[in-house]
């Protein structure tokens, strides 16, 4: 769907067509559970605006990242994760595990995290 006009799967949800476990909406943002959870707390925030990724996002509405960026504060105090901590993740695009082309941001917490990206090799 990369560069198409056709609806991203993150638009059939937020529009309802496929149904999500919803933490959390506004008019600007919608957060829901990743049904692929990576921690014990995986919810993902979509802009309601369509952006291909975050440096599109970036470039073309910063306040709009603002209020991503706000909502995944908002989600991990939800979650009960503000003071515990979380981790918030942009994949961006093919090479970062980027799958669906509708900016996201990943909120992950609950647990230890640890490190992450590429395993060491020895």
């Amino acid at each position: 769907m990369s560069g198409s006009e056709a609806e991203t799967l993150f638009e059939r949800i937020i529009g309802g067509e496929i149904p999500a476990d919803v933490v959390y909406q506004d008019e600007t943002t919608f957060a829901f559970r990743d049904i692929r959870a990576q921690a014990r707390v995986h919810v993902l925030v979509v802009p309601r605006k369509r952006y291909r990724n975050v440096a599109e996002l970036a470039a073309g509405d910063p306040q709009l990242l603002s209020d991503v960026i706000a909502t995944a504060r908002k989600v991990a105090e939800l979650e009960g994760i503000l003071e515990s901590g979380y981790r918030v993740v942009f994949n961006t695009d093919e090479d970062a595990g980027q799958t669906v082309f509708h900016v996201h941001a990943h909120v992950l917490g609950g647990e230890p995290l640890g490190l992450f990206g590429a395993p060491e090799q020895d």
